[in-house]
């Protein structure tokens, strides 16, 4: 880039970890997780929630299934501490969820915090401060024994408070700025605050080890975190938690290779809420797990529910590329990729796998609560066989695969004329007006069938040339018996290459749905569709349709 000095930026420092365990690990459980949408995202927000999107959305992380919520800053606000004291009030906390609020180490905020907590059955305190080099020279201006001593305070006066709280509180430390930390210090305060907790096997502390900046690429995060599980105190009794940010938009990787790293905990959001490129979004972590055979123990099989509510409340839209959940992840627009997932739904169906294994599609949209309909969609780089899905699974029209080519062109002119994707009504109407509404110079009128020791026997009544000419053939079927009877009088040869039918509807109101390929010496192959509630005249129709648009 242009102007920027040599020297403004630099290389975030490689950790010292020879004998790194992470890269051999693989995720085979679930962490705890905890929303933090009520308070980080909130607070992230252009208009944060009122009381009412705040319950609508409270409820939803329930119904998801999160056991730990974050459900804000209590000693910040009036609205924050009126929040809590409604869920109490109307008891809307089940037992087994565990509520969490954030708090600075002051003590009149952290007894405005237990004012709110009261009639709390289980509650996360989380006490942080920041630690990085940066803040510590920049901003506060204080030295690593003074930003301890601040800590320690913290738990002090959450000790205290505690003490008069009729019910089970937990302690969460984070060491906030957290990547822009020395290790060795990051590890000192953290293991003062869980010793001067009083940790036991009773009495565990989370310590929340946040990318508040996202500042070097995930592997360096699993690295800070596996020499951390290596360097805490008591670690079996210390629950190592992550809270990522998005600012390199690598907070999916950071965060996952950190669980490979022996983090047990993950904080995030909803579809990524969160100061400046947001937190981590839990929805892609939980179905990245899904997709590897790993019960996140979150229920995302009603992800429109979920996008409507978060929406509603956050005031801002899902990206329609969103992993997992955005509008156009189960589309397909290439010819290619369309054709792939067709056969690779017709190959489950055919062989009643288990095993989901569809091209383009890592998850079956039905699990997250979508439909197939909406997997293929068509605009001027679509193919044929994406054309022919469309066809098939809205309308049940099962095109010969070599009719895919033809219906394929006249749905792609279309479609290049237009600029602009072509939706599936749009589709089966230009397949109406080249199959069904074809422009004549051959009319049928009538066909009757008899067969006689094996062999079929027509007569055909249709106009031509200005004239009813009624006329009889023989033949081994009904379409090769119309044919002999049709070349007494028309003028153009042909040769019939193929013939399908199938039937199209439910039982009784079905259809038959016949397509005849036609070939002469100065036309190309040319499909024509009957449709007729009986085959022999569904044959016949497709068979003139075919006459009438190879030679018109």
């Amino acid at each position: 880039m242009k102007n920027i000095p040599q020297g403004k930026y630099r290389p975030y420092p490689k950790i010292d970890l020879p004998n790194r365990k992470w890269p051999s690990n693989s995720i085979a459980k679930a962490p705890k997780w905890c929303s933090v949408d009520l308070r980080d995202g909130n607070q992230a927000l252009i208009n944060p929630m009122d009381m009412n999107k705040k319950l609508e959305l409270f409820a939803l992380l329930l119904k998801i299934g999160f056991k730990e919520i974050e459900v804000g800053f209590p000693s910040a606000s009036k609205v924050e501490f009126d929040f809590l004291r409604r869920l109490v009030k109307d008891k809307l906390i089940p037992d087994d969820v565990t509520i969490q609020v954030l708090v600075q180490a002051r003590e009149h905020l952290i007894a405005k915090t237990f004012e709110a907590l009261e009639g709390v059955k289980k509650a996360t305190v989380h006490l942080y401060n920041s630690t990085s080099m940066a803040q510590r020279k920049i901003v506060f201006k204080k030295s690593r024994d003074e930003i301890i001593a601040l800590a320690l305070e913290g738990v002090d006066l959450v000790k205290k408070y505690e003490a008069k709280h009729d019910g089970e509180i937990f302690l969460e430390y984070s060491p906030e700025s957290f990547t822009g930390t020395e290790l060795e210090y990051a590890a000192e305060i953290s293991n003062a605050v869980t010793a001067r907790w009083g940790i036991s096997e009773n009495r565990k502390v989370i310590i929340n080890l946040p990318a508040t900046v996202e500042m070097a690429t995930p592997n360096i995060y699993a690295d800070q975190i596996e020499w951390m599980s290596n360097h805490l105190d008591n670690r079996e009794n210390v629950i190592i938690s992550t809270h990522t940010h998005n600012d390199r938009g690598t907070s999916v990787a950071a965060t996952e290779l950190a669980l490979l790293a022996g983090a047990d905990r993950v904080e995030g959001t909803l579809l990524s809420n969160g100061e400046r490129t947001g937190n981590v979004d839990i929805i892609t972590l939980a179905l990245n797990m899904t997709t590897q055979g790993v019960d996140s123990h979150l229920d995302f099989s009603n992800v429109n529910e979920v996008l409507d509510v978060v929406e509603r409340c956050t005031e801002m839209k899902t990206h329609p590329r969103h992993p997992y959940v955005g509008e156009l992840v189960y589309t397909a627009f290439s010819g290619s990729h369309q054709d792939a997932i067709n056969k690779g739904l017709a190959h489950r169906k055919l062989h009643k796998d288990a095993f989901w294994e569809v091209p383009y599609l890592p998850i079956d949209p039905e699990d997250v609560g979508r439909s197939y309909e909406s997997i293929i969609r068509i605009n001027s780089q679509s193919g044929k066989g994406g054309i022919a899905y469309i066809l098939e699974k809205n309308f049940g029209y099962q095109l010969p695969k070599a009719m895919h080519p033809e219906v394929g062109k006249l749905v792609q002119d279309v479609s290049d004329k237009k600029g602009e994707e072509l939706s599936a009504n749009e589709i089966l109407e230009i397949f109406n007006e080249n199959y069904f509404k074809v422009k004549e110079h051959i009319s049928l009128v009538d066909f009757t069938l008899a067969s006689v020791k094996g062999v079929s026997k027509c007569t055909l009544t249709y106009f031509y040339n200005g004239k009813e000419i009624i006329s009889q053939g023989e033949g081994n079927g009904p379409v090769d018996a119309c044919k002999n009877a049709l070349m007494k009088d028309y003028k153009n040869s042909f040769i019939i290459n193929s013939y399908y039918e199938h039937s199209c509807g439910h039982l009784s109101s079905a259809k038959a749905i016949a397509y005849i390929e036609i070939q002469s010496e100065t036309t190309l192959s040319c499909f024509g569709v009957g449709a007729d509630n009986d085959i022999a005249m569904a044959s016949i129709k497709a068979l003139f349709c075919a006459l009438n648009r190879a030679f018109h």
